[in-house]
């Protein structure tokens, strides 16, 4: 059985690896690329050269696919499509860019929850039709938040709801011990996750796309809300579109802010536009920036120099 779970490469194949990149990377990336590898970079040629190669980019070339690469890293956090595309190469360490995203999408899901407590979008709309009208305000300290996934991206999310004394519950695959940021853990599917469903103010997504994800919010998840706000960062196709219309319309889910959707971006004529009391937002939540990429890389070339398995390694055969 070929190993998935992002073994490193023996020094010896990555001293002899060419470094390839992608073309669309920034010419300050290849230069900081080629500093930490100490050896020139070479964009994607029409045909792959001979022997081990390391690649940085954002998609995989079909030439790569025969064995030859023993490393591959991606400038996103999520490798869904990545994995998606084709087989992956027996034993080529698959790593990601995070950066500063869990920080970026923490501050995301905070903004609009604050702007509900706000009012935000009421008032939006009494601006439009010229109306001055006293609307209520809350606080966001003492309710729930149920976050599903608590790895780098909803650790993140829950460390900074619970520094605003939000209580936060995560949901994760496997049972286990407490986790930094989270009051509470539970596991997938219980009865404890139902009754932390109907406790929750808002229910955030930071899901990636699994084979065990797609469709992950369907009409149950959403009938064990009570009046809950769904935010979903994760993946889109993680979200089952006709139950979430379903329960915005029945009130189950009070209102609903999507940062991804099942295909984007969605033509003007796509149903999300006129699903009721949601915001779209352009998959823009948890962008990459360059930084992110150099210096995520340098970490995962560090753990590789020393023999360790990199902490952004991807278990290629779980999908994350």
């Amino acid at each position: 059985m070929a190993d998935t779970s992002g073994a490193p490469p023996e020094a010896g194949l990555l001293d002899r690896a060419r470094l390839l990149t992608a073309p669309g990377l920034d010419a300050s990336v290849v230069r900081a690329l080629e500093r930490i590898t100490g050896r020139p970079a070479e964009h994607t040629p029409g045909s792959v050269p001979e022997g081990p190669v390391l690649y940085v980019g954002d998609t995989l070339p079909d030439a790569l696919r025969d064995g030859r690469l023993v490393w591959f890293h991606s400038v996103y956090a999520g490798t869904d499509a990545l994995l998606a595309a084709g087989p992956w190469p027996d034993g080529a360490l698959l790593t990601r860019t995070v950066g500063r995203m869990g920080e970026r999408i923490a501050q995301y899901v905070l903004g609009w929850m604050l702007a509900e407590c706000q009012s935000v979008p009421e008032h939006t709309a009494q601006h439009a039709r010229g109306v001055w009208h006293r609307l209520p305000s809350t606080l966001v300290a003492g309710d729930t938040a149920v976050v599903h996934g608590t790895g780098h991206i909803g650790s993140a999310v829950a460390a900074l709801l619970r520094a605003c004394s939000v209580r936060t519950v995560g949901v994760r695959r496997t049972p286990g011990g407490p986790l930094p940021g989270f009051d509470r853990v539970v596991a997938v599917g219980g009865a404890e996750e139902a009754e932390e469903l109907a406790a929750a103010r808002w229910v955030v997504s930071t899901l990636p796309l699994t084979g065990a994800t797609e469709g992950f919010f369907g009409g149950r998840r959403f009938a064990a809300m009570r009046g809950a706000s769904f935010v979903n960062v994760g993946r889109g196709a993680s979200v089952d579109l006709d139950a979430l219309e379903a329960a915005l319309r029945d009130g189950t889910i009070r209102r609903a802010v999507l940062d991804v959707l099942p295909d984007e971006p969605p033509g003007p004529d796509d149903r999300v536009w006129r699903l009721p009391r949601t915001v779209v937002t352009s998959h823009s939540a948890g962008l990459t920036a360059d930084e992110d990429v150099v210096t995520d890389f340098e970490a995962c070339w560090d753990a590789v120099a020393q023999g360790r398995t990199p902490a952004l390694a991807v278990d290629t055969g779980r999908g994350y």
